[in-house]
């Protein structure tokens, strides 16, 4: 379980295919502190940490995951959005996270206005999905790429999103441009709510 307030945008170093997985090496500043076995969100998809060496630790992505996320697009270098598993003893300064990728997303526009970032995103829309609670809601959450935010002026098919000067230098979002390919997850208490409604 997370909450969406990424600790770390760490970068790529290694890249190994095996088979229809991916092993992801990435170095961070609290290496140190993870073990093997942790739950760790990368662009807001949960992976185990299966190595550690060093300042680095290797992640595996399977072809289910690489399929419906980002992650099979990363390259050497790539920053990715880093959040350990939330404490339960701690406030919930996001919302409810699950670490389970719904799918992707496009960048359709980046609009700067006076210090702060308006960014667009489209993704496939699908209605027997969304009768599910696959959707976005004015002023309801959505992560993107393990990002926390509130959603403005959403449509069937894409949303907006208004980024502070902080989110936008310590995530990957200074990275995101039009026609980046974003990881989405909808608000679980959404799809919970449309499945009781569904009963």
């Amino acid at each position: 379980m997370f909450s969406g307030i990424v600790e770390e945008a760490a970068t790529v170093v290694a890249l190994q295919k095996n088979k229809g997985n991916l092993n992801i090496t990435l170095r961070c500043s609290f290496t140190h502190e993870l073990k093997i076995d942790q739950s760790v969100a990368h662009n807001g998809v949960c992976l185990t940490v299966v190595n550690i060496e060093g300042d680095t630790y290797t992640v595996t992505a399977i072809k289910e995951t690489l399929d419906r996320s980002n992650l099979g697009l990363l390259k050497t270098g790539s920053k990715v959005n880093l959040e350990r598993s939330m404490l339960m003893n701690g406030r919930l300064d996001g919302h409810i996270v699950q670490g389970h990728v719904d799918q992707t997303a496009v960048c359709t526009d980046v609009v700067e206005t006076d210090g702060s970032w308006y960014y667009t995103f489209e993704y496939t829309f699908d209605r027997e999905m969304a009768k599910k609670g696959y959707l976005t809601v004015d002023k309801g959450s959505v992560t993107v790429n393990g990002v926390s935010l509130t959603v403005v002026n959403p449509t069937d098919n894409t949303f907006r999103v208004a980024i502070i000067p902080y989110t936008h230098e310590m995530t990957n979002f200074h990275q995101i441009k039009k026609g980046s390919v974003v990881n989405i997850e909808f608000d679980i208490i959404g799809k919970y709510i449309s499945r009781i409604i569904r009963q």
